[in-house]
């Protein structure tokens, strides 16, 4: 008797266990947030540059000014902040960015955009942002994209990376 007892508690012990790895393993599957990651990546003169970053949707949402407010730091993504990475040193209009992975922000203006790249690469969102880590901070002009993005959508093109969402553009160059 003490042994079927001691048999069912352990199976049962294994079963409550398992039930928890699958469930800690859900949780952690990115791929099921609404903000799913996403990555960018292209060969720029020898380097070869990386944006991973949460992709959020409009979602019939005012973007501009409103979710994202003007001159304020965005992670200029979801969920973890975003980073851009880079093997080799590289200009950003025209300022050297020595390789490295780093955190990337945005300050959305209506006429103007800061883009900076932070020291600190791994952070939730921008909650913990501090500028005194900024290691460069660039501008750039925002513009009326081509067509509607549903999606955040970074590209990197012939040495330009462009941020696209809503009916919104904003790129700069890398070389």
């Amino acid at each position: 008797m003490k042994k079927t007892v001691k048999t069912a508690a352990m199976v049962l012990l294994i079963a409550i266990t398992t039930a928890n790895l699958f469930k800690v393993n859900a949780q952690e599957d990115k791929t099921k947030r609404p903000s799913p990651p996403a990555t960018a990546m292209a060969k720029v003169g020898n380097a070869h540059i990386t944006i991973n970053y949460g992709q959020p949707s409009v979602k019939g949402r005012e973007i501009w000014g409103k979710l994202v407010p003007y001159g304020q730091v965005w992670r200029t993504g979801a969920n973890e902040a975003t980073t851009f990475e880079t093997d080799k040193d590289i200009k950003v209009q025209g300022k050297v960015l020595p390789a490295g992975k780093y955190g990337f922000f945005t300050v959305p203006g209506e006429k103007e955009w800061t883009i900076v790249f932070n020291k600190v690469p791994n952070q939730w969102g921008a909650f913990k942002y501090d500028q005194a880590q900024d290691y460069m901070r660039v501008t750039a002009r925002p513009k009326k994209s081509a067509k509607f993005n549903e999606k955040l959508l970074y590209s990197i093109n012939k040495g330009w990376v462009s941020i696209d969402w809503e009916n919104l553009d904003v790129s700069f160059k890398a070389e």
